[in-house]
């Protein structure tokens, strides 16, 4: 692993965010129907057109994608300035998930959080999560990015 990030981070970007973009991929692609009604907490599933379940899968590929980008990225380089650019356009994607997401669900269901299906708090709960931890990487609060570990050449 070249990850350059602190444990903690390493931790959540490489692991644990990847493994819930897989999770979220796969449910959309294995019933998008579904995907849709969980969405918004209490919704009723219903039939979708072509459309809407073309979009879903679409937003599955998405998340594939994110997951491969992520892993790409952050197993791959050494610079610490494409990593830290990297966290950013993931902290500003962070806002405006959180934001879209609170945004459609009505102010009863904004307050009723014990109601809130395991969608809704992945959408809004675990990325404010991630949200928070982007933050303190980036501040600096669990230490130094790691010197990257550079394979040796072999003799010959």
């Amino acid at each position: 692993m070249t990850s350059i990030l602190p444990p903690i981070p390493r931790f959540m970007f490489t692991v644990f965010e990847p493994i819930s973009l897989i999770a979220g991929c796969l449910g959309a692609w294995i019933s998008a129907e579904w995907f849709v009604a969980e969405q918004i907490p209490n919704s009723v599933q219903t039939a979708l057109s072509n459309n809407a379940t073309t979009v879903t899968y679409q937003l599955g590929n998405c998340y594939f994608l994110l997951c491969l980008i992520g892993l790409g990225v952050l197993y791959t380089t050494t610079e610490a300035k494409v990593v830290r650019n990297y966290v950013v356009a993931l902290w500003l994607a962070d806002i405006s998930h959180v934001g879209i997401t609170y945004w459609m669900i009505n102010y009863d269901q904004k307050i009723a959080i014990t109601d809130w299906n395991v969608t809704t708090w992945g959408n809004i709960g675990f990325t404010v999560f991630l949200f928070l931890i982007r933050t303190g990487y980036l501040l600096g609060l669990f230490g130094p990015d790691r010197n990257p570990v550079v394979p040796r050449k072999k003799a010959q």
